[in-house]
């Protein structure tokens, strides 16, 4: 078997908490989001993590991309600790791990274009890509998606959640990343559209070599 791709060992993530209404002098709470977790995600495989609000599971998902601090235990992305990561490895980790929220319209800009925000991973970490080949790989992406490439230039309230999923998706694909985290991906969207955007996840994963973690409050 391959070395995993991501390895969890054991990890804990804490939060301090003030209570309601408390003193300014009220020592905060602690409270456990994330204790002793351990996973491990092959290169190409999907791993499912189910359960209720509030058990941690966004909480995992920001710890492995590296927008919450870990209290314990460690984060290997090809066998290098997260932790350990200097800033320029770290930059790498960021495109190579991506993410897909759970609101789709809250996650879009409302005052940048749909091409804009699809570049706008590519602009910031490569930003002396020409711009034709930046609009060549936005429309391409579109596409693929399932989106027109004439829809460039409108904005996310033009789009249906559906719609603005697959924009999300796009803007998650365009640094071709080995690891892509689905946080409840579908949950906001109708039931008649649940099943389209988990089909495109799909045949993106075997199309492209992604490994996957798809968050969800139930099967």
């Amino acid at each position: 078997m391959s070395e995993p791709i991501l390895s969890v060992r054991d990890l804990s993530v804490t939060f301090d908490v003030r209570p309601q209404n408390a003193w300014p002098w009220t020592p905060s709470l602690k409270l456990q989001a994330v204790s002793g977790l351990s996973i491990d995600l092959q290169p190409g495989e999907t791993l499912g993590l189910v359960g209720e609000s509030g058990s941690g599971k966004s909480t995992l998902a920001r710890a492995i991309i590296g927008t919450v601090p870990v209290s314990g235990g460690d984060i290997l992305y090809k066998g290098q600790s997260l932790m350990a990561m200097g800033r320029q490895e770290r930059r790498k980790h960021r495109r190579d791990v991506q993410m897909v929220f759970q609101d789709p319209l809250a996650s879009l800009n409302p005052r940048m274009t749909v091409g804009d925000i699809i570049a706008e991973p590519l602009v910031t970490h490569e930003p002396d890509t020409p711009r034709k080949d930046v609009k060549s790989r936005v429309g391409e992406l579109m596409e693929r998606v399932g989106l027109l490439p004439n829809m460039i230039n409108r904005y996310p309230h033009e789009f249906s959640g559906g719609q603005c999923q697959r924009i999300g998706i796009a803007r998650a694909l365009i640094l071709k990343p080995k690891l892509m985290i689905c946080d409840e991906p579908v949950s906001a969207l109708d039931v008649s559209v649940q099943a389209q955007v988990v089909n495109l996840l799909t045949e993106l994963q075997k199309d492209m070599g992604l490994s996957m973690i798809f968050i969800a409050h139930d099967l």
